[in-house]
């Protein structure tokens, strides 16, 4: 498995809404993507957001990183003000999960 992880920080424009978007659009194509395995976000505070994408192999993970790109291109910019500020990409060498947190998280 590998993981793409993105930073960002949000400049203008309201969090809750943000992450509404987030969650009813981008989770839900992402998750459609050839070997997806798990999509993360974490609100950081201050405006800064962490998202983790897990993927069965690195071609994919690193196809996510241009699926995201596009999509806060097309959807966000004409609402916010969002600003990438790092990438990683990697190997998964260590992960553990509890059965009952493989239900989508909604706030």
């Amino acid at each position: 498995m590998y993981a793409s992880i993105r930073r960002y920080q949000l400049i203008d424009g309201s969090m809750d809404d943000l992450l509404h978007l987030i969650d009813t659009d981008f989770a839900e194509s992402i998750s459609d993507a050839d070997g997806f395995v798990g999509y993360e976000v974490l609100d950081c505070d201050d405006g800064r957001i962490c998202t983790v994408s897990i993927f069965r192999d690195r071609e994919a993970a690193l196809a996510s990183d241009g699926l995201a790109m596009e999509w806060v291109r097309s959807t966000l910019a004409p609402q916010f003000a969002l600003t990438r500020t790092d990438t990683m990409l990697g190997e998964v060498s260590v992960s553990r999960v509890a059965s009952e947190m493989l239900e989508p998280a909604h706030h």
